[in-house]
């Protein structure tokens, strides 16, 4: 006489494997990644008509990082340490230098005419930059122009640019607009 083997309920293995699912999706945490905070330009209306205007060579800073993570700003090695300031200077043209942007006087609130930069900074990588060179790059451009709007804010209004009211901070957004434009990573080597 042979024993039977008895089966093992399997009804509610399907619950169980459910009821599991769901509760390590409640309790695991998700990393989120931090990324670049951008605020993209508006979409262009239907009727705006587009602007061939080219942009003169000294208006644009000109910043290259290439497949070894080395940084050249307008032709020249330097350090990630100096970006900043460099990016500062070309920014504002304290001094209105020729090498330096154009200015414009444009009726500005808050502030009535006053010389805005026509500066666009370039910002240039290579397929082979490592993402956490392009990350410091990008935070020390937009490092830059934080420090001047904080600075202009400081003299006009006596606060930083984060307690400005929003009609405040666009004033002062129109005097020093970030413009940074990332051209496609070119696969160029180690140069």
């Amino acid at each position: 006489m042979a024993r039977e083997t008895p089966e093992v309920p399997m009804a509610s293995m399907a619950d169980i494997a459910f009821m599991l699912l769901i509760f390590f999706l409640v309790a695991t945490t998700m990393d989120m990644d931090a990324g670049l905070q951008r605020v993209l330009p508006p979409m262009p209306e239907d009727d705006q008509i587009d602007d061939d205007q080219q942009i003169r060579e000294r208006n644009v800073f000109i910043v290259l990082v290439n497949a070894r993570d080395q940084l050249m700003v307008e032709g020249e090695n330097i350090p990630i340490e100096l970006l900043r300031e460099r990016a500062k200077e070309f920014i504002a043209n304290p001094n209105d230098e020729p090498h330096l942007p154009e200015k414009e006087m444009r009726e500005v609130q808050y502030f009535g005419e006053y010389p805005v930069s026509r500066q666009v900074i370039s910002l240039q990588n290579d397929r082979g930059t490592s993402y956490g060179m392009y990350i410091r790059v990008q935070n020390e451009l937009a490092a830059a122009y934080r420090e001047l709007r904080d600075e202009l804010a400081q003299d006009q209004f006596g606060r930083r640019f984060n307690a400005l009211r929003d009609t405040e901070q666009e004033a002062v957004r129109e005097i020093f607009p970030m413009r940074i434009s990332e051209a496609e990573p070119r696969e160029v080597g180690g140069s």
